[in-house]
């Protein structure tokens, strides 16, 4: 389970981070470099989701879209300075619920 958290957040912050400054260089104007950046950060989110140990790739996808949704929150939050509320935390938290279920409910 810590390995599975570790590898989400590592995955989200790619993706997030990549995509941000991508924003920054073709929203922003910032130098192309930002934009070089953010293409990397974006390779290694596709690379990092390979090392989860859950067998099925719609599975874990799926369940990475919850965790990128919080993660995203956090990020307009402490990046952006956007105060996410209350219905972005019920909606973040509903969102890490169903990831959980996902992951880790019995099956047969």
């Amino acid at each position: 389970m810590v390995m599975a958290t570790t590898l989400f957040l590592l995955a989200g912050l790619a993706e997030i981070g990549g995509g941000y400054l991508i924003w920054l260089w073709l929203r922003d104007g910032k130098p192309v470099y930002l934009g070089l950046f953010g293409a990397v950060a974006l390779a290694l989110y596709g690379v990092i989701a390979t090392f989860q140990a859950f067998p099925s790739f719609g599975r874990v996808y799926a369940a990475y879209g919850g965790v990128f949704i919080f993660l995203a929150v956090l990020w307009g939050w402490w990046i952006d300075g956007k105060a996410p509320d209350t219905y972005d935390w019920i909606g973040a938290v509903i969102c890490l619920v169903g990831v959980g279920i996902m992951l880790w409910a019995p099956r047969p």
